[in-house]
């Protein structure tokens, strides 16, 4: 980082610099990036020695990693976190604290109900999020690539494969011509095998992040393809690869993730590829020839 280049003004833009200098950081460094990425309510509540251990790092590497964005001490960074839940009202992360305790003490219908709350109401949120964080000219890039590719490969594999596979079905209906990396049989790399520099890898991966997917991004980028990234992380071991990245923040309730967020990208994406393709498509003739 630049010592001369001035601290984020909000969290959006600091997300956008640790991407940025992520690859020169120090390994204890990209521990903490790894955190703050990815505990955005607990960097703004806790304290930053319990930070520091939730992170696995001494507390004088948390000041160290605010300093080296410019910030004075870590409350600085710390307050950009707040700032940005304050503005999230109705806040969900809020809710979701207490979910587990209430989920011990209800009645099975309770319980339904409130999980069902939880999920639309972090939903709500994180679609509002979406319109917010996602450039015009990324999205617009996302649709370029796909319109003019020869061919359309996407690799989407655990929690991620219903989103991939959605994607492939709104694909063919618009006749593009599609490959699934999907590992059937063990091919992944055969699959890969005929990418090629007039193509595009659409890779779709949250954490735990696939190494499929991973190798996948890696062989697309070495054959010169356009790649679209869909990851939940700026630092994520795909999203620096991408010509295009788009970072979903999905909400969870423990061990599961929203996907609505993303699926409302996707859908996004192919209605506007939809809108691309039709305005290209060259006018009938309806000049009359010759002999008629």
């Amino acid at each position: 980082m630049n010592a001369d280049m001035p601290a984020a003004k909000n969290v959006t833009e600091l997300l956008e610099q640790i991407r940025t200098d992520y690859d020169g950081l120090s390994k204890r460094l990209q521990q903490v990036a790894h955190y703050v990425t990815n505990n955005h309510n607990s960097v703004a509540f806790d304290t930053i020695a319990v930070i520091a251990e939730k992170a696995e790092v001494p507390p004088s590497t948390m000041i160290r990693f605010a300093n080296s964005f410019g910030f004075t001490g870590f409350n600085d960074m710390k307050q950009l976190f707040r700032d940005k839940l304050l503005e999230e009202t109705p806040s969900y992360t809020e809710r979701a604290k207490m979910t587990k305790a209430f989920v011990a003490e209800a009645t099975p219908a309770d319980r339904s109900r409130k999980i069902l709350a939880d999920f639309a109401d972090a939903t709500i949120l994180s679609l509002q999020n979406v319109t917010e964080s996602i450039p015009a000219e990324s999205l617009q890039r996302a649709i370029d690539l796909l319109a003019e590719a020869r061919r359309i490969y996407i690799a989407g594999m655990g929690r991620s494969f219903s989103l991939a596979v959605s994607l492939r079905y709104a694909l063919y209906h618009l006749e593009r011509s599609v490959v699934m990396i999907d590992g059937l049989g063990g091919m992944h790399r055969e699959q890969m095998g005929r990418i090629a520099s007039d193509d595009v890898l659409v890779a779709i991966s949250y954490a735990p992040y696939s190494n499929d997917t991973r190798a996948a991004t890696e062989a697309a980028k070495k054959a010169g393809a356009g790649l679209i990234v869909i990851t939940d992380s700026q630092i994520s071991p795909i999203a620096t690869l991408g010509d295009v990245c788009f970072a979903i923040d999905e909400p969870h309730i423990d061990a599961f993730r929203s996907t609505a967020a993303t699926q409302c990208l996707i859908q996004s994406i192919v209605v506007a590829l939809a809108y691309q393709i039709s305005n290209k498509a060259p006018e009938p003739d309806t000049m009359p020839h010759k002999g008629n």
